[in-house]
């Protein structure tokens, strides 16, 4: 596809289990200059059904002020097709074209409730008090969900080390609601809050665990997407939280119990399904009829019609009040149910990995579904329904059910005696844990939940509960052809596809197949390994441990990963390179997991990422290259502006301000004595710290997020002062200006002599990456000398100790991370049109450290005694190489591939 086309394709990344639901926003990327905002309207088709609805806005803009990443909202009653077609039509910006279909949206006071009509449905939002939704309608008046509220329960101690445990039961409490976005096509309701105690008398308690909830309705759906996010600002020591849940009331008034209906989702496609008072099964037969639109969910003839007077007995019949299913490990789910509070349990036979769908409804009025994505992945979970014989019943999602023990969110250690900075460097040498006292605090981490709602007006099929729970567990996801997305630039251009063909040499075949191994890997160690759970899933881990045949979970820096050394892009980029749906969804789950839980949101270390550890938030090293905004960047554009991700991107501008309150290099600081930051100078790395910062910028000013003139302003104030340190980035560090973004030589070297102070790190965290994309993308906004600076950067890095010498005066010593520095070889390489340095940076690829090409690239089985259970391992993975060779392999192949003997 060429970017010289009006018009771009895009194609299910899946489809195979989209019927009658489509609801989907897609990401849309334009070329430099050619479309401008007001001056272009957007239209859809397919080639199987002609024109589509479509709802269109810009999320992104070129420096030039035109066009660069557009987000669509497809309705719900789109025909799947194998691809769509989107056109950019140059217009005038009285001659916009609108959608003529929309949803309604009805407010009568500025406090009033929001009713949302999509044309399905009718929702009332109330905008105060604990309920979420007040109701929830259908086309022909049948209420058939109420009330939603959040629930929370806690302790405030765990019941192993008192006699007794304080319950404290919390209920939502709305602080506020926006209308963030009403279309034709799409409405996104955004509301805020906290958890308030029901029960403020015996022990009163402030709201906590604040929380945000996007609600998504599109047009002609009868489904809802709730993107469900808390953040914790608890006290770890004195407040466990036993559950967290969503919860609702379904009416069932006039519904005789052989006519109500449970259902829930079971292993892969099955549903477990049953009447609240079942006519199977029994010693009299009330006809095969009766009893087939029983198990189908449809309406029973009147029990007069029954055979052998089986309407006669069901008086007899047993109705089931209360059914439960839990969740509480990545293997096994279980059931139950009881006829009433005060009565035995019956359980129900369970199964391993519950699909996460829940239903209550009736078999004339219909029902509620609800449901969450990753449900299994994501235990301890749970799914309640209450009072299914009483007029009212309840159906309840516990994201964590309080089934499974308290949430203990505690440090692992007391610190073992580590009472200074030297002992804890101490430390760091034996567990590679940088422990302090104090840091290792969950307080302002935060959870992303996706939770379904799916209106029924009838008691859904088996069939049809299947694929509800196929489309939540992996709604639709459209993209445009990465090829596109390449010529465009908007993602830069250090990434190449692969397409085998008849020019494909062994070298890159051979690369090729070490890409795929190494994500297979991966993806088979998060199922083996069982790298799941509330807080845990979405990561992987740092360090293989050989001996015990198993991956140092429990050693101080070497257990979760963390977003060491770039995962995120490696995963990212490995998904442009071969648009494969399941490196998408891993690399999805990556990221809601590495921007959440690894980054504070709140409180004064707020943008803040934590280096790897046994916990996600145990290590004292709170650093903005954790947190980078690079790591969400292509997913935020490629799900059309996913509101969630742009908040988190948002927040890394804060990033900054931290340091003024934590230094991190305070341990190291070879002037900590004496070093005070200030608002003027503070001391920041020019590789790790300066490009979060820059990344942080960037992307606020092409997305134009609030505050994005001073980000612009940072960006190229800070790039200007890069070029003027006399050895740029070979400088190491400086001072930086944090109200202006100025950079000035390091307090050692103010009269800008030069010096030099390399890191292994420096370029390891994104930096390769925004400095591409600045030189890409900034055209004459550019600062004279700044690619010089990055170019001299990546050309001497892995230079010889007498060329290095020979530049700066002075070797760069016995450096590291040889292998993934060998792509920056290839930047200068690619940027000088020298090909004698693209020679040298396949050499420096295959020939000094990291992964060798005689390795064996392929797993071993360890299976039987030496194992709790059979895994697959290679002694040789490293996490932090593989990262590195992964991005070196890709951006080496679009670099300098003819160089690639």
């Amino acid at each position: 596809m060429s970017t010289n086309n009006k018009d771009v394709k895009l194609r299910c990344l899946e489809r195979h289990y989209i019927k009658d639901n489509f609801s989907a926003t897609a990401g849309v990327p334009w070329p430099r200059g050619k479309y401008w905002p007001d001056r272009t309207t957007f239209t859809c088709s397919s080639h199987m059904n002609g024109s589509i609805a479509l709802q269109s806005w810009v999320i992104a803009y070129w420096p030039d002020g035109s066009i660069k990443w557009t987000a669509h909202a497809f309705a719900a009653d789109t025909d799947v097709a194998s691809s769509y077609s989107v056109e950019a039509i140059p217009t005038t910006p009285n001659h916009l074209e609108s959608v003529s279909i929309g949803i309604l949206i009805k407010q009568d006071t500025c406090t009033g409730p929001i009713e949302v009509d999509t044309g399905k449905v009718r929702v009332v939002f109330p905008t105060t008090g604990s309920e979420l939704i007040k109701s929830i309608v259908l086309n022909d008046g049948t209420t058939i969900g109420q009330n939603g509220r959040l629930i929370l329960r806690s302790k405030a101690s765990l019941p192993t080390e008192t006699e007794k445990s304080d319950n404290r039961q919390f209920l939502s409490s709305i602080e506020n609601v926006n209308i963030d976005q009403e279309g034709p096509i799409r409405a996104l309701l955004t509301v805020r809050g906290n958890h308030r105690a029901v029960d403020t008398d015996s022990r009163p308690q402030s709201p906590w665990i604040p929380f945000i909830l996007r609600f998504y309705l599109y047009y002609n759906s009868d489904s809802i997407r709730i993107v469900h996010t808390i953040t914790y600002d608890g006290d770890p020591q004195t407040s466990f939280i036993k559950g967290i849940g969503i919860q609702f009331d379904v009416p069932l008034k006039d519904e005789l119990p052989c006519n109500r209906h449970v259902r829930f989702a079971g292993v892969d496609d099955g549903v477990f399904g049953e009447a609240v008072q079942g006519v199977t099964g029994l010693r009299r037969n009330p006809g095969l009829s009766v009893r087939t639109a029983q198990i189908n969910g449809e309406p029973l003839p009147p029990m007069d019609t029954w055979l052998d007077e089986v309407g006669d007995y069901m008086k007899w019949v047993p109705c089931w009040n209360d059914y439960s299913l839990s969740q509480l490990s990545p293997d096994g789910y279980t059931m139950k149910k009881r006829t009433a509070a005060g009565h035995s349990w019956v359980n129900i036979p369970g199964g391993t990995q519950a699909g996460g769908l829940g239903y209550l409804g009736g078999a004339t009025r219909g029902g509620l579904g609800l449901g969450m994505r990753y449900f299994w992945e994501r235990y301890p979970t749970g799914l309640d329904i209450r009072n299914a014989t009483e007029a009212t019943g309840e159906i309840t999602l516990w994201l964590y059910s309080p089934s499974a023990e308290a949430m203990d969110l505690r440090p692992y250690h007391d610190g073992l005696g580590q009472e200074t900075y030297d002992e804890e460097l101490d430390a760091l040498r034996i567990t590679y844990e940088d422990w302090e006292y104090g840091t290792g605090t969950p307080f302002g981490i935060a959870r992303t939940n996706e939770i379904f709602l799916f209106a029924f007006d009838h008691t859904p099929t088996s069939a049809q509960l299947s694929s509800s729970v196929q489309y939540m567990r992996n709604p639709p996801v459209v993209i445009p052809d990465p090829e596109y997305i390449l010529e465009t630039g908007v993602l830069g251009t250090f990434w190449s596809r692969s397409v085998p063909t008849e020019n494909t040499t062994p070298a890159e075949a051979e690369i090729n197949r070490n890409l795929d191994f190494l994500f297979e890997f991966y993806k088979t160690q998060i199922s083996q390994r069982r790298w799941y759970g509330f807080w845990d899933h979405g990561d992987i881990m740092h360090t293989y441990d050989g001996d015990r045949h198993s991956w140092c979970y429990d050693i101080g820096g070497y257990a979760w990963d963390n977003s060491e050394l770039s995962p995120d892009l490696f995963f990212w980029l490995y998904f442009l390179r071969t648009s494969r749906k399941d490196v998408y969804r891993l690399a999805e789950a990556f990221t809601r997991h590495t921007g959440e839980v690894d980054v504070y949101h709140i409180g004064p270390w707020k943008g803040l990422g934590t280096r790897h550890g046994v916990q996600h938030w145990s290590d004292s090293c709170k650093q903005a290259r954790i947190s980078n905004a690079l790591y969400r960047w292509i997913f935020f554009y490629l799900m059309g502006g996913d509101e969630r991700t742009g908040e988190l991107l948002d927040e890394t501008l804060h990033a900054e301000k931290t340091f003024l309150a934590l230094d991190p290099y305070r341990k190291v600081r070879r002037n900590k004595a004496s070093y005070k930051p200030t608002v003027e100078a503070v001391s920041i790395s020019l590789g790790t710290d300066w490009s979060a910062f820059a990344a942080a910028w960037f992307i606020s000013w092409e997305r134009r997020a609030p505050g994005w003139e001073e980000a612009k302003s940072k960006l190229l104030s800070s790039m200007a002062g890069m070029s003027q340190l006399h050895n740029g980035f070979v400088t190491g560090m400086a001072l930086y200006d944090t109200q202006t973004g100025q950079i000035h030589p390091p307090s050692h070297d103010l009269s800008n002599q030069g010096v030099v102070q390399i890191s292994h790190l420096s370029a390891m965290f994104g930096l390769f990456e925004i400095c591409a994309v600045l030189v890409n993308c900034l055209g004459s906004d550019l600062p004279s000398g700044f690619e010089k600076a990055w170019v001299d950067y990546c050309l001497y890095f892995n230079a010889t100790a007498e060329e290095q010498s020979q530049r700066y005066g002075v070797g760069f010593g016995n450096l590291i991370l040889r292998q993934g520095h060998s792509r920056l070889t290839a930047y200068a390489a690619n940027r000088l049109e020298d090909s004698v340095l693209g020679q040298r940076s396949w050499k420096e690829f295959y020939n000094v450290d990291g992964y060798a090409p005689d390795l064996p690239w392929v797993s071993r089985s360890v299976t039987g005694c030496l194992v709790p259970v059979n895994v697959e391992e290679a002694n040789w993975i490293s996490t932090n190489l593989s990262s590195l060779y992964g991005l070196a392999a890709i951006q080496n192949l679009a670099l300098v591939k003819r160089a690639l003997a």
